[in-house]
């Protein structure tokens, strides 16, 4: 499952590459994106900030109230039920990425895996969206099964999709969007490095 991706562009580069509009967007944007934390989003034609995850209410052993937790990934095979089902049929959107990680090698000593676009290009994840008292603004990244080029890494992926299909995703039926959330057929980029997994967040 994705839990850090990299966003290196400016709102402009975005904006130009999504055909997206800036109108409003006002974001002081991390290179890294971890869970809890914002980035950009592309929603209804404009790029936005949102929060990546959608807040989890968490209760302790004796019933108190915990933290919210981020849920930044969404399965596919779990998206009738009731946590993500009003999002997925009304509110989907785009997620520009220049490459995300995946963990590997043993516990306590995992690495980090990068995966991008073969071309350089952005990666467009499919993504919903909600709005929550607790966040605002928060979107989490669809998953899918891995393809051949992933399955050594993660049974999982986010679901990638190229550009014919981003109008279909963001607009079409829930029918139409479930059909697209398939493992991606294009080439991808793998750079296994010795970044450690676990690190200070820039």
């Amino acid at each position: 499952m994705c839990n850090l991706y990299k966003l290196k562009a400016s709102p402009a580069e975005i904006g130009d590459f999504f055909d997206a509009e800036l109108e409003g967007f006002s974001a002081n944007m991390a290179g890294e994106v971890y869970p809890g934390y914002p980035s950009a989003v592309v929603a209804g034609g404009q790029l936005q900030s949102m929060n990546w995850g959608f807040p989890l209410q968490r209760k302790g052993a004796k019933g108190q109230a915990l933290k919210q937790k981020p849920v930044n990934n969404t399965r596919t095979d779990k998206l009738k039920s009731y946590f993500w089902r009003s999002s997925f049929e009304n509110r989907r959107c785009l997620i520009p990425v220049s490459s995300f990680a995946e963990a590997q090698g043993p516990k306590g000593a995992m690495t980090r895996t990068w995966i991008s676009a073969a071309d350089g290009a952005f990666l467009a994840m499919a993504g919903i969206w909600r709005d929550s008292d607790e966040w605002g603004l928060s979107f989490s990244m669809l998953m899918t099964g891995a393809n051949d080029q992933m399955a050594p890494i993660h049974n999982r992926m986010p679901v990638i999709l190229p550009r014919e299909q981003w109008s279909e995703w963001t607009d079409g039926s829930p029918h139409q969007a479930f059909d697209l959330c398939q493992p991606y057929k294009g080439r991808l980029l793998i750079d296994r490095t010795d970044e450690p997994w676990f690190k200070r967040r820039s």
